[in-house]
């Protein structure tokens, strides 16, 4: 056994390492990060404080991983985000169906450890950092495993703490709390008495044991249950985020006073289950257990970073275009009372906006320290526009646009900023383009791809004719509307097949969304009332529109219980039914109603339904719409925008087959195949369930042959035995 002097000193072990990038931070934002840079060739640090990844989605919180498509609860078509957190959800629907927090920790730690250029620092803390002028030369960490002091120096930083850490101690700009209502001109900044911070958020699960179970409550739990205003909206059955209104600290120093935080929230955790349990107000609690408390808890607010362009809420609710757009979100614009589950007010002031919003890659790095970006919810945004873009889906967004731009930076010899020059933002929005990150309004253009020099044959393509198919009925008892790819000019007539249990007025209407690539139907072409007699029927709506341009069109259907109408389960990629479903977060009639001051749109709802619900109305169209052609699939779209943006075989075609054929031999490097997993359909990592592993529309069997002319590729073709439509 190795003995020491007592009297020798004694010093922590110590390890100096370099690399091109260092992430400080493991949510989903330095996840992503780290993955995208170490996947393009560069040596990554990441250094994540806890001993597990993924922050607020990990299972010490256990929030579902959320995003633009806000649990399809607004009017954000096909914007789910791609690239590497798709990868990861597609991954977990696959793996964790169920949605075991547990899992997903697995997951992630896999997708990291598989990275030969990551380095993982688990339960290591930045404490220090050395700083030459405006540029970080190194960090210091320490892990408490291993009692282990790591210098990690760098020419790249990327802070991905949170708390923002690494910018906070390097000295960057950044502000805490609220603008006022005139710096920005923010309809939605908060009064001093809402309160300028967002708190914390603590979660519990439970389980049903199958006998009964005691409960006998701590004595620094919550004993009086009134003191929270909603305490009577609490139910027995719901546990995890689902509470997410219970939260507390928006008063406080969200970033200092953590800890006392955490106990508020324990104590209120406690009361709670206590209510639950002993009230007597709950008798279906009798056989359940407190399984699980959380021990760390969720943040959502501390400090926001400057860059060269603070995100605010007019870039958000107008949908401002950005030439250096590197991303997008489109959560609501969600702000949450200061004094959490004591307020008398609802738990959250939230509004939408019309559609998806770009964040600009001036927000991503700091304004003054010059080779620090800054990812997740610390970008270079106002609290009002912060409301929208501190939700996990869009933070990981934003951590892999910096981490294809740190790639650029090393290559390139680069500043952060200085990406911004010379075509370079243009380069970095086609790298991310290429790797699955779609990008509003930038079209992917490679310069290597080879199959826009091809000539492309198909076996066949759908020349859609809408669904003729009836499969079952449904009563029209809430507004209802079959969305439609058109190309601009004369509109087909449109069959609809309709059961009517007595004599009634049948209302229709068609409608486009007055912005060229939104969803949000408000933009009324025409409209037609036909009296019908009983019975099942096929009625014709002829609008006698003529379109000037290609777009989707809403034929909507008003609400009338009278009235049933044909579904089919036929399902095409691109195309989808929605509802004027009612949205309880912000409206109780289907539409959103904004005071005249808040400076947010007044519009209606138009959302499909979840699977396995969702079908198609059986609506067929008197002249085809060949919406599906092969020209798609180098327009360089990878997702419906304007148009469904994908070929699609004739589901009569038993062996679809895409050819390639060139005049002269190619060298292939690599083929890289894009298929649908829906991005319209949300994918929540935990507590909520889905009713399949694999999205329905993309392919899972297909086989490619090359024609080889001294390994030099002439023609390629794609066998695929299932056809993307079914």
């Amino acid at each position: 056994m190795k003995k020491e002097q007592a009297s020798a000193k004694r010093d922590l072990n110590k390890i100096n390492l370099t690399a091109d990038l260092v992430v400080a931070g493991g949510g989903l934002s330095g996840v992503c990060a780290a993955i995208t840079a170490a996947r393009q060739g560069i040596k990554v640090f990441l250094v994540q404080d806890r001993p597990v990844l993924g922050g607020n989605s990990s299972s010490e919180v256990r929030l579902w991983i959320l995003g633009a498509t806000s649990h399809m609860g607004n009017n954000n078509r096909w914007a789910r985000e791609g690239g590497v957190i798709d990868e990861i959800l597609v991954e977990n629907t696959y793996k964790n169906p169920e949605g075991n927090p547990l899992i997903l920790d697995m997951i992630l730690l896999d997708k990291v450890t598989q990275e030969k250029n990551i380095q993982l620092l688990l339960n290591t803390a930045v404490f220090e950092v050395d700083k030459e002028a405006d540029q970080i030369k190194s960090i210091t960490a320490f892990c408490s495993q291993n009692s282990t002091l790591y210098r990690l120096e760098a020419p790249l930083f990327c802070d991905a703490t949170g708390d923002g850490i690494v910018g906070f101690l390097a000295g960057a700009a950044f502000r805490m709390g609220a603008e006022s209502k005139e710096e920005f001109d923010e309809g939605m900044a908060p009064t001093a008495e809402y309160g300028e911070l967002l708190g914390h958020s603590l979660y519990f699960y439970s389980k049903d044991t199958g006998r009964p179970v005691k409960f006998t409550q701590p004595n620094f739990a919550l004993s009086d249950i009134t003191e929270i205003p909603r305490f009577k909206q609490f139910n027995a059955n719901e546990f995890g985020c689902k509470l997410w209104w219970v939260e507390y600290g928006g008063r406080l120093d969200t970033v200092h006073d953590t800890e006392k935080i955490k106990w508020e929230l324990w104590k209120v955790v406690y009361g709670i289950w206590n209510h639950i349990k002993n009230s007597g107000e709950f008798p279906e609690a009798e056989n359940l257990t407190l399984e699980w408390v959380g021990t760390i808890p969720g943040k959502r607010e501390s400090r926001r970073f400057e860059g060269d362009y603070i995100l605010t809420q007019k870039d958000l609710v107008e949908q401002r275009h950005h030439e250096d757009a590197v991303a997008f979100g489109g959560w609501s614009i969600d702000l949450h009372p200061a004094d959490g589950v004591y307020s008398e007010r609802p738990g959250c002031n939230q509004w939408h906006g019309k559609g998806i919003f770009e964040i600009p890659y001036r927000t991503l790095y700091s304004k003054n320290i010059s080779n620090l970006f800054i990812a997740g919810r610390i970008i270079s945004v106002s609290h009002v526009a912060f409301g929208a873009t501190r939700v996990m889906a869009t933070c990981a967004y934003i951590g892999q646009s910096i981490g294809m731009a740190a790639v650029l930076c090393k290559n390139e010899s680069l500043q952060p900023r200085e990406v911004l020059a010379n075509g370079h933002i243009q380069q970095l929005q086609q790298k991310l383009s290429l790797n699955g990150q779609y990008i509003p309004g930038v079209k992917i253009n490679d310069v290597l791809d080879l199959i826009p020099q091809s000539e492309i044959s198909v076996s066949s393509t759908l020349n859609f004719k809408g669904f003729d198919r009836i499969d079952l009925w449904k009563s029209l008892t809430t507004a209802s509307a079959q969305l439609f790819p058109m190309l601009k000019g004369e509109l087909p007539v449109f069959n609809v097949a309709v059961n009517a249990i007595k004599p009634t007025t049948f209302k229709a209407s068609l409608r486009i969304s007055e912005r060229a690539e939104g969803f949000t139907p408000d933009l009324n072409l025409a409209s037609r009332e036909i009296e019908i007699q009983a019975g099942e029927q096929n009625i014709n709506l002829d609008f006698s529109v003529n379109l000037p341009e290609k777009s989707y069109v809403f034929v909507v259907f008003e609400a009338n219980e009278a009235i049933q109408l044909g579904f089919t389960e036929k399902r095409v990629t691109g195309i989808l039914s929605v509802f004027n479903s009612i949205n309880k977060a912000v409206s109780n009639f289907g539409k959103q109603t904004p005071p005249a001051d808040a400076g947010v749109d007044e519009f209606e709802f138009w959302c499909p339904q979840r699977r396995p619900q969702g079908q198609n109305l059986a609506i067929s169209l008197a002249k085809p719409q060949p919406v599906f052609d092969k020209s798609n699939l180098i327009n360089g779209i990878d997702r419906p925008v304007i148009q469904p943006n994908a070929w699609v075989s004739d589901p009569a075609d038993a062996s679809p087959t895409l050819t390639f054929e060139w005049d002269e031999a190619k060298t292939i490097k690599q083929i890289d195949l894009w298929f649908d997993a829906d991005f319209d359909h949300p994918m929540e990592s935990v507590l909520m369930g889905h009713p399949e592993t694999v999205m329905p529309f993309c392919i899972r069997k297909y086989v490619i042959r090359i024609n080889r002319v001294r390994w030099c590729l002439r023609r390629m073709i794609i066998f695929k035995p299932t056809s993307v439509s079914s």
